[in-house]
């Protein structure tokens, strides 16, 4: 990808993203297209199992498309990717051998772990190892590493659907506030209507966007 230095994404679109984990595997997408703008909360629901989390893994450039492409601005996605994955189980995303200050400097953007502090990350926590906090903290800790990263957007896939609701609650401000003042945007994917509904400026159905198995 050629993503200029400091340069801010203001659109997020996928084409026809067709994609497959095995060569002549089933087709978990099959031509699934969305756009995204950089001041926009937009939702993303749909059942168990109907491609969401490949989805959200091609948008981060996690997996790349067997047919199809996504792009920044107009700018195929490759390395230096603009689009960061906040996953439901943030433990998995974290090296368990790392400290919370290791975890925290792996983006090297040269963002200031100091801006999003004490909102996000306690100092409290940063000599400790991720199974020294909670799910909640590591949450938080999982939010700030997607953001020291500077990205263009944020794919929160069921970030807080284990959590209990004061702690969702606590999350989502963060995380919109954050994006509010950035002018990063933000898909959300959830079960969740009523939160969809709350968070989200609209909502699609990922059966709507050219999505299922040929």
């Amino acid at each position: 990808m050629t993503m200029l230095g400091t340069e801010r994404g203001t659109s997020l679109r996928a084409e026809a993203l067709s994609f497959r984990y095995r060569r002549r595997g089933p087709w978990v997408l099959r031509e699934a297209s969305l756009s995204l703008a950089g001041d926009e909360v937009v939702g993303l629901r749909g059942p168990s199992g109907s491609g969401k989390s490949t989805l959200a893994r091609l948008l981060a450039g996690l997996l790349t498309p067997v047919e199809g492409a996504v792009a920044v601005d107009g700018v195929v996605a490759g390395r230096g990717h603009p689009v960061q994955l906040v996953m439901q189980h943030a433990v998995t995303a974290m090296n368990p051998r790392w400290r919370i200050s290791e975890i925290l400097a792996e983006p090297r953007s040269g963002r200031d772990l100091a801006e999003l502090t004490p909102a996000l990350v306690d100092p409290a926590w940063l000599d400790r190892f991720p199974h020294e906090v909670s799910g909640g903290q590591l949450q938080r800790i999982n939010l700030a590493r997607a953001l020291l990263a500077d990205p263009a957007f944020i794919v929160a896939d069921e970030i807080t659907a284990s959590l209990d609701p004061i702690t969702q609650a606590r999350i989502w401000q963060l995380l919109l506030a954050q994006a509010l003042e950035r002018g990063i945007g933000v898909l959300v994917i959830s079960h969740d209507d009523a939160l969809l509904k709350v968070l989200c400026d609209r909502v699609l159905d990922i059966a709507d966007l050219g999505v299922g198995p040929v």
